[in-house]
């Protein structure tokens, strides 16, 4: 399970965070998982649950936010979501396009209280 050293990982950068504050507690950590990154979202969450639990981060909470794969089409130069396993651009029916997006797995924000 990937999903835990991902976490831990994320717990790291939270504590080096928390080390520029020293007077706040970081109370939340939003994270950015593409559909296509291979990262199962509960796993993360519980695997982040189970490391937090007990430790000085604790009640630290883990906001996920899912983004969805995009394509590009290079034919008419438009980005957009894919809702479906269609590829095909929904502008001019190209089915040239790139990735363009889905793959991430980003630290988005840190939420620290005084």
């Amino acid at each position: 399970m990937h999903e835990l050293g991902i976490a831990s990982a994320i717990l790291d950068a939270v504590r080096d965070e928390a080390e520029k504050h020293p007077d706040s507690h970081v109370t939340k950590v939003g994270v950015r998982v593409g559909v296509l990154s291979g990262v199962e979202p509960e796993a993360l969450s519980f695997g982040f649950s189970a490391l937090v639990q007990g430790t000085d981060l604790e009640p630290l909470m883990l906001e996920i936010e899912s983004v969805p794969r995009r394509q590009r089409c290079p034919a008419c130069d438009i980005t957009y979501e894919v809702t479906e396993e269609n590829l095909v651009c929904p502008h001019c029916a190209s089915s040239e396009t790139m990735l363009a997006g889905g793959e991430e797995l980003d630290l988005a924000y840190f939420e620290v209280e005084d």
